[in-house]
């Protein structure tokens, strides 16, 4: 449901304490509610979220949009673009107020190119969000909205943040009535 990396935010952590890259490393701060990337556009950066909680989401051309991830610290956006060197696939938004590493993308190529620690750490990454959609495709599968509905519940209560509605049936992919019918049963 919140997915994070502590290794990768371990790693940029270290990496931004080292003199010597410039313009190609920054840390960067989001309002709540402004966008990180905008599905359709070009990504300048690569950005590793330090703190703060994102939606990643694809609006669709219904103008219904489907959330696909709650990403917070350490998770890396903006990499498979980069590496397909296509636009962006989906909108990623700050929920909360997030600081981010953001990586030029030349200094992302650059370190591709020459560090290993950072290509093993993507290659995990990339197949931990394979794992993750696959088993997030059968859970909404094989369990009812309700279910899924009270593990989402159960997240805001945790993380003490608020998650609209419309986010909440974004993320179950359902409508915002098949949503206040679960909220009924489950609440």
């Amino acid at each position: 449901m919140l997915r994070t990396n502590v290794s990768f935010l371990s790693f940029i952590e270290r990496l931004h304490a080292k003199p010597g890259h410039g313009e190609g490393l920054s840390l960067k701060t989001f309002p709540a509610g402004s966008l990180l990337l905008r599905q359709g556009e070009r990504a300048a950066k690569v950005l590793i979220v330090k703190a703060g909680i994102t939606k990643c989401f694809f609006s669709e051309e219904n103008g219904k949009d489907y959330i696909l991830e709650f990403l917070g610290e350490g998770e890396i956006v903006g990499e498979i673009e980069f590496l397909r060197q296509i636009k962006c696939l989906c909108s990623v938004e700050a929920v909360t107020k997030v600081e981010a590493y953001a990586i030029a993308v030349p200094y992302f190529k650059s370190l591709l190119e020459t560090n290993l620690e950072l290509n093993k750490l993507l290659l995990d990454e990339l197949a931990e969000r394979i794992i993750n959609t696959s088993s997030r495709a059968s859970f909404q599968q094989l369990y009812t909205v309700e279910h899924g509905l009270k593990k989402l519940l159960q997240l805001q209560a945790k993380l003490n943040v608020h998650i609209s509605k419309e986010d909440m049936a974004a993320y179950l992919g359902v409508t915002l009535r098949s949503l206040n019918r679960a909220l009924k049963h489950v609440v």
